[in-house]
């Protein structure tokens, strides 16, 4: 017979285990399966490629200052994703809004700070538009932001269909800064330091994941889009306005896209017409690596982050490589991809068995 000291012993033991079982299990499960895969292919790459400085902290940097825009975009992906939706309009977007800095800063004398707030607006009137037809008139989200898609490819080739640069001074400013590491660096085979350095525009990504992070998380907005992406019928069962929810998911959604979008022409630093071509397949393959679930109700931000440095790191180590072709970067991401939704789909019956 058990006394009561053991009686408590395992109690607590069960309690501990139930806490480590809630961590370790929905959202962040997937998360850490999706570090793991980050580190395993990082690793192999520092040690493949030791003698090019795979591994250094400048080689690191560099893919986080070669995709601010995405890192945002592909964090407000997984929030709309979340919530049982989708928007493929983003790389559209994305070139209209470099397009629109672009053209209006270098043919037209804008000045810079007012171009930023005009597409930050921009985006946003965007985003409550989509939210709106999806919401209100319950059309699906696949057509409302196809049609998104096309009208702001369209929007940009109206604007200018020739590539304009951008040289004007306060941009350029903004695009160079950068924020420099006194440690982490090495001499190249010329003998010139390489010293480790951000841009700024990767701070900026960085807080803006941090910030839909916390909204996600820890406010009632957030709760409600997990609980919108679950179940639309149990949402409005708990008394939560379902419309309104998806009207705000979209909305910032707009905000989002239109600020990763100054991020990514802070680093291609001109328009075109072809500008951010397949944007918005790179940011629903991070999402989905990251561990968000194509049905919603499931996903964590902070893995679209983790999903856009697995998608790098693929790159980057076939680049490295010298003698495998673009096309293999596709390949083993559509591999890992479907991978993903094979165990996602794993995961979606083992939450439908223990319902």
């Amino acid at each position: 017979m058990a006394t009561p000291v053991l009686k408590a012993r395992a109690v607590r033991q069960n309690t501990l285990w139930q806490r480590l079982s809630a961590q370790f299990s929905g959202n962040n499960f997937l998360v850490l399966i999706t570090f793991a895969l980050f580190i395993a292919i990082y690793v192999v790459g520092v040690l493949v490629y030791r003698s090019k400085n795979f591994g250094s902290l400048n080689s690191f940097f560099d893919m986080l200052n070669s995709n601010p825009g995405l890192i945002v975009i592909a964090a407000g992906m997984a929030m709309v994703m979340i919530s049982g939706g989708i928007d493929i309009s983003v790389g559209g977007q994305v070139a209209m809004y470099c397009m629109m800095f672009a053209f209006f800063m270098e043919k037209k004398g804008a000045n810079a700070y007012t171009m930023i707030l005009i597409v930050l607006l921009t985006g946003i009137v965007f985003g409550f538009v989509q939210g709106i037809l999806v919401a209100y008139f319950r059309i699906q989200p696949f057509i409302v932001t196809l049609a998104g898609m096309f009208f702001a490819r369209g929007m940009t080739a109206i604007i200018s269909t020739q590539t304009i640069d951008i040289t004007n001074r306060s941009f350029m400013r903004l695009a160079t800064f950068k924020i420099k590491f006194p440690f982490g660096g090495y001499t190249n085979a010329g003998g010139v330091y390489q010293q480790p350095f951000i841009y700024l525009s990767v701070v900026l990504a960085l807080v803006a994941v941090a910030v839909v992070y916390a909204i996600m998380t820890w406010t009632r907005f957030g709760r409600s889009v997990y609980a919108v992406g679950g179940s639309e019928q149990s949402a409005l069962l708990m008394g939560l306005n379902v419309k309104r929810i998806k009207l705000g998911v979209y909305t910032f959604m707009g905000f989002l896209t239109a600020f990763g979008g100054f991020l990514f022409c802070l680093f291609s630093t001109g328009g075109a017409v072809e500008k951010a071509q397949g944007f918005e397949m790179q940011a629903i393959a991070s999402s989905v690596i990251g561990g968000t679930l194509l049905t919603g109700g499931v996903g964590n931000i902070l893995g679209s982050f983790i999903g856009v440095l697995v998608q790098t790191t693929i790159t980057k180590f076939i680049n490295f490589n010298g003698t495998l072709a673009n096309g293999w970067s596709s390949i083993v991401l559509g591999a890992i991809m479907s991978f993903f939704i094979i165990l996602q789909s794993v995961f979606a019956m083992v939450r439908a068995k223990r319902r």
